[in-house]
């Protein structure tokens, strides 16, 4: 079923769980993706970004094919337009029927981040949907960003009762695209952020982080769980795999559905996790096969 952001993530800051988010580049994704929150029996947040727009050349083909996915599945689903700059695109995805966007102005000049990030706010707001905004450069993103930046805690405060927004990203040590799971999250400035606004927080580049520095972001006050090139690595290496043992292979629906296969298990693992019901990996690392710009 088709779900409000806004509200799927004040529950679970409430409960302090996690709310898993799970990047879409193809639509196999959205249902795999579906599929597997349905079997952990918690809810999902779908996220199209403005790169995977720019790769299929327009919005609507891959956006009405994400919603008709959350309109059917079993569990309360949000489709989000996620870290799009430009405003036409956001305005684009309201008007669609998305029940979510990211609004990014984290590479503007302060002030210019908060007017603009009030205009979409407001526009949003007036169709029922909610806003995602980033304060404080997260890294690691179109090689734009700095990894070692920070979210002041009172700029967060600020940011917040200026603009409006419903959840705010914030830069706490992760970084964007990192194929390894070494990131060391700063959790004091994590409760520190969480106390000083009123509304739930965002991980980006939680690829980066590992299944222990999840749980203590979330312990700490973190909320939302973007993910990306953590499911993108696991794919691509299954693939490879597959694709090595069958040279002779060339039905597309074969090896697309190992690598499905392979990401589907570990987002359901990640959603149990961030939910408190799964046990943790070997070391709090990536997961084995067997169990499975975020």
């Amino acid at each position: 079923m088709l779900a409000d952001l806004r509200d799927l993530a004040g529950a679970c800051a409430a409960e302090r769980t996690g709310l898993g988010a799970f990047n879409v580049v193809h639509l196999d994704h959205a249902e795999v993706f579906a599929a597997a929150a349905e079997r952990a029996g918690r809810p999902v947040v779908l996220q199209v970004s403005q790169n995977a727009v720019a790769y299929h050349g327009a919005l609507a083909p891959i956006g009405t094919g994400v919603l008709a996915v959350a309109r059917a599945a079993e569990v309360p689903v949000v489709v989000h337009l996620d870290h799009a700059e430009d405003v036409a695109l956001v305005r684009e995805a309201i008007a669609l029927g998305f029940t979510s966007v990211m609004y990014d102005g984290s590479r503007l000049a302060d002030e210019a981040n908060r007017a603009t990030t009030a205009e979409v706010v407001a526009q949003a707001h007036a169709a029922g949907v909610s806003v995602e905004a980033e304060l404080g450069e997260v890294g690691g993103k179109n090689g734009v960003h700095d990894p070692s930046a920070r979210t002041d805690p009172a700029a967060a405060a600020r940011f917040v009762r200026d603009t409006g927004v419903d959840l705010l990203a914030v830069a706490v040590g992760s970084s964007h695209a990192m194929t390894t799971r070494g990131a060391r999250l700063d959790t004091d400035l994590i409760a520190a952020i969480a106390a000083a606004v009123d509304v739930p927080l965002v991980l980006h580049g939680s690829s980066g982080v590992s299944d222990a520095g999840m749980r203590a972001a979330i312990d700490a006050g973190m909320t939302k769980i973007n993910v990306s090139t953590h499911l993108n690595k696991l794919f691509t290496t299954a693939v490879r795999g597959y694709l090595t043992e069958h040279p002779d292979l060339v039905d597309t629906r074969t090896w697309f559905g190992t690598g499905n296969a392979e990401i589907g298990r570990e987002v359901e693992r990640l959603l149990r996790w961030y939910a408190r019901t799964e046990p943790v990996a070997a070391g709090g690392g990536a997961p084995s096969a067997a169990a499975g710009r975020a």
